[in-house]
């Protein structure tokens, strides 16, 4: 039994869904992260976190600003043109690489939580804007492969 082909007008809205999912998850809490265990958790955010590395690292906050937030919207709007047909579908790989890059930031938070815990100083706690986040870019990749796959669309 082969497995069930998302239609493109469901690929459209899902990927049109991810233009709007995206600043919500960017605003939405990724941990919650305190310093002792008697103190209360403060909420961190995409935004929340870019704020303070623009205050602290300009050169790393430009990197993570465009691995967290340019590179996954700007590929969603780049499948949605040539979804669309306003931009031509052999861009498509260079759209894709920037769905990979996106990815790289969702590594760099699992990898700053697993230090945080190892650290054992503080109490660390994913927040239901890390798996938003994470589900968006998830999301994203099964979206574009699907349109990568789908070989009738390519003329």
């Amino acid at each position: 039994m082969a497995a069930p082909r998302l239609t493109v007008p469901v690929l459209k809205a899902a990927n049109l869904a991810l233009l709007v999912l995206y600043p919500v998850a960017w605003a939405a809490p990724l941990v919650r992260a305190g310093f002792l265990p008697l103190f209360g958790l403060d909420e961190i955010s995409v935004l929340s976190g870019l704020q303070a590395l623009w205050d602290s690292d300009i050169f790393l906050a430009l990197i993570v600003t465009v691995f967290a937030l340019f590179a996954p919207w700007l590929k969603t709007l780049g499948l949605a043109l040539i979804q669309f047909g306003l931009l031509d579908r052999r861009a498509l790989p260079a759209v894709n690489i920037l769905g990979k890059l996106a990815m790289a930031d969702i590594f760099l938070i699992a990898v700053y939580i697993t230090l945080a815990k190892g650290i054992g100083v503080g109490r660390i706690e994913t927040a239901w804007g890390l798996y938003l986040f994470t589900g968006c870019i998830l999301a994203s990749l099964l979206i574009s492969l699907a349109e990568s796959r789908d070989k009738t669309r390519h003329s």
